[in-house]
């Protein structure tokens, strides 16, 4: 495979430095708008915040997450990078397919969860165990989530451990 001039890796590290710095920052405000569910003062309040976290997770970080996968794709196999040759690279793939994962499976059904919970009950999912708890699990995985990310940016910064040995 020919790589890409310069300049073209250029913009695709930049696309994929934007859109992980969109997937982290979003990350972070969905966090924040969790937190501040005990000082709402309806139940319509309520149900305001958690859409909007809803949109922001259907049309932000969802979007965000898989652009990053694709420009990180893109990046390995357009440059000398590579998909494996460095264990850096390797950790950032294994970090982001599995941040992925998390929020397929665990972070996006308990948003969902909580949603649909506080769309029907508004002020009384306040009351709710389950919707206690899909916003607690939420909360604390979104602070997992959102230090692993970070750790992410500092692995693409300073690119520790260097290429794998290559055995014969």
């Amino acid at each position: 495979m020919k790589k890409i001039s310069v300049k073209k890796i250029a913009w695709l590290k930049s696309f994929h430095i934007f859109l992980a710095s969109v997937w982290i920052g979003t990350g972070i405000s969905m966090l924040i708008l969790s937190l501040i569910k005990g000082r709402v003062i309806n139940g319509d309040e309520l149900f305001g915040v958690y859409s909007s976290i809803k949109l922001l997770d259907d049309y932000i970080i969802i979007p965000s997450a898989f652009g990053t996968l694709i420009t990180g794709a893109l990046i390995c196999w357009l440059t000398n990078w590579g998909f494996l040759k460095y264990k850096w690279v390797i950790i950032k793939w294994v970090v982001c397919i599995g941040q992925i994962l998390l929020g397929t499976f665990f972070l996006g059904p308990w948003l969902n969860g909580a949603t649909a919970i506080v769309d029907t009950e508004r002020a009384q999912a306040l009351n709710n165990s389950e919707f206690l708890n899909f916003t607690q699990m939420n909360i604390n995985l979104s602070y997992i989530q959102i230090l692993l990310l970070i750790l992410l940016v500092f692995l693409s910064v300073f690119k520790p451990w260097g290429k794998r040995s290559q055995r014969q």
